[in-house]
C-alpha cells in the first residue's frame, strides 16, 4: 500500500497504519502559529520595492492597486552606496571581464584576486594584519564567534544582553558557558569576569552600535577589562563601519581603540551598499578561522562582481569622510526636527533615530499611515526584533535626503501618530 505517494514495507498493513491515528497536520500548525501573529499585530507584511537609479532614495513600490515612487527612510544603505556609480561601474566591469560567479568554495576554485584584494583592503580599514571574506555578516558572526568559542579548551563567553542574533546564535552554537551581562553595563560585566580565573580562556562579545536602539558601546573599558581579565575582544561593528572614524572603520576607529580590540566583525551590505560579511583581526587568529569555521569552508564564494563592487565602496567611502559628514548633519536636523514635533524620539548618540511606540498593531498601523498617506516608507520593528512593548520606527536619515524630504517626514509621522490613537 502507499501513504502519501511512499510505498509502505509489507509488514505495515492497513490496520496499523489506522491504529497510529491521524498524522500531525502541519499545515495547520502552521496556519495556527500564523493566526496568532496576525492577531497580535506582529505578522510581517513585506514591501515590495524596486530601487531606480538616479531616483534614490526613492524607490519604487510595486502596490498592485498604486504602484508609485516613495521616499525610503528605513534602508541600512546608510550612505547610499548601492546606487553610487563607482560601485555599480565595477559590477559591471568584473561581470564582464571575469564571471557572474566564483565557481566553488573558497578552498575549491573560488578564491579569485578579487577576493584576496578587498580581505586586504579590510585589515588596512580596521588596521589589522587580516581579514576574512564570509557571504554575510549573519554567517560571519555565526561562524566566528562559534568556532572560536567551540575551538579554544575550556572558553567562556560574556555576551552584551542586546547582542545581536547572529552573535547570539554563534554563541549557542559552540555549546560552552556563557554569561550574559546587562546592556553596556562593565560593572556586571567585571562581576562575571571576577567569578573565573584569567588563566581561563574567555571572549567578551559586543557591539559598537546597537542597531535598533542607537546607544554605543563602551570599548574603552570593555577593552581594559579584557586585559585586566584575560580575555579575548570580539567587536560587532556591522553599523558602524564606512560611518565613523576618520577612515570609516567604525566606532574603535573614531576612538583610536582598533589596536585594544583583537577581532572586529563588519558587513559590506550596509554602509557600502552591496552584500558580504567579514572578520578582521591577528594573522594567526584569521587562519585559524580560515582553517576551522565550517560556515567560511562549505559555502560557496561571494561572486567576483559583487566582490569587485564592494571593494571599490570601502574604498571609496574610505577616501571621502564627506559622506560621513553629511550623513550625521542630516541625522542631527530629523532628530532635532521630530523632537520639536513633539515625538517620542528614543535618545542615543549614534545615527539610528527611533521613535518609540510601544504597541504592534499600533506601530504597524502608523506605517501603513505613512505608506498610503504620505508615501513614506518606514518599516515598523516589534518582536523579536526588539521586546514586546519596545515596538517602534526606526528612521535612518541618510546624505541624499534632502530639507524637503525631512520636514516632509516631520509632518507625515506627527499625523500618523495623532491618525493612529495608542
Amino acid at each position: 500500500m502507499t501513504v502519501a505517494g511512499f510505498k509502505l514495507p509489507a509488514e505495515v498493513n492497513q490496520s496499523s497504519v489506522a491504529r497510529a491515528g491521524k498524522a500531525f497536520g502541519y499545515d495547520s500548525h502552521f496556519d495556527g502559529a500564523l493566526e496568532g501573529l496576525k492577531a497580535s499585530g506582529a505578522y510581517r507584511h513585506f514591501a515590495k520595492l524596486s530601487r531606480v537609479a538616479g531616483e534614490w532614495p526613492r524607490v519604487m513600490l510595486h502596490d498592485a492597486a498604486r504602484p508609485r515612487l516613495v521616499t525610503s527612510w528605513c534602508s541600512n544603505d546608510y550612505l547610499g552606496m548601492g546606487r553610487h556609480e563607482v560601485v555599480m561601474n565595477a559590477m559591471a566591469v568584473a561581470a564582464t571581464a571575469q564571471a557572474t560567479g566564483a565557481g566553488g568554495t573558497r578552498n575549491i576554485a573560488g578564491t579569485h584576486l578579487v577576493h584576496t584584494d578587498l580581505e586586504a583592503a579590510l585589515a588596512r580599514l580596521h588596521g589589522k594584519d587580516a581579514a576574512l571574506l564570509f557571504t554575510s555578516g549573519y554567517l560571519a558572526n555565526l561562524g566566528a564567534l562559534a568556532t572560536l568559542a567551540a575551538k579554544i579548551p575550556n572558553c567562556v563567553v560574556f555576551s552584551d544582553a542586546k547582542n545581536h542574533a547572529s552573535m547570539i546564535a554563534g554563541i549557542r552554537a559552540a555549546r560552552v558557558e556563557k554569561h550574559v551581562f546587562r546592556h553596556n553595563n562593565t560593572a556586571h560585566l567585571e562581576e562575571l569576569l571576577k567569578q573565573h580565573p584569567v588563566s581561563r580562556p574567555k571572549i567578551i562579545a559586543f557591539e559598537s552600535v546597537y542597531s535598533m536602539d542607537g546607544t554605543i558601546g563602551d570599548l574603552k573599558n570593555i577593552a581594559k577589562l579584557a586585559k585586566r581579565y584575560g580575555a579575548l575582544t570580539y567587536l560587532d561593528e556591522v553599523h558602524a563601519v564606512g560611518l565613523y572614524g576618520p577612515n570609516g572603520g567604525g566606532i574603535a576607529d573614531e576612538k583610536g581603540l582598533a589596536a585594544e580590540i583583537d577581532i572586529i566583525q563588519g558587513t559590506l551590505a550596509k554602509a557600502f551598499g552591496v552584500v558580504g560579511g567579514y572578520v578582521a583581526a591577528s594573522r594567526q587568529a584569521i587562519d585559524f578561522l580560515r582553517s576551522f569555521s565550517g560556515e567560511f569552508i562549505f559555502t560557496t564564494s561571494l561572486p567576483p562582481p559583487v566582490v569587485a563592487a564592494a571593494l571599490a565602496s570601502v574604498t571609496h567611502v574610505r577616501e571621502n569622510a564627506n559622506l560621513r559628514t553629511r550623513l550625521h548633519a542630516r541625522v542631527a536636523h530629523v532628530r532635532s526636527a521630530l523632537k520639536a514635533a513633539g515625538l517620542p524620539v528614543m535618545e542615543n548618540p549614534s545615527h539610528i533615530v527611533p521613535v518609540l511606540v510601544g504597541n504592534a498593531a499600533r506601530v504597524k498601523a502608523i506605517s501603513q499611515r505613512l505608506l498610503e498617506a504620505h508615501d513614506i516608507y518606514v518599516q515598523p520593528i516589534n518582536a523579536p526584533t526588539v521586546s514586546v512593548g519596545t515596538e517602534r520606527l526606526r528612521i535612518t536619515p541618510g546624505p541624499f535626503h534632502t530639507d524637503a524630504m525631512a520636514e516632509h517626514l516631520v509632518a507625515a509621522v506627527r499625523d500618523a501618530f495623532d491618525h493612529v490613537k495608542a
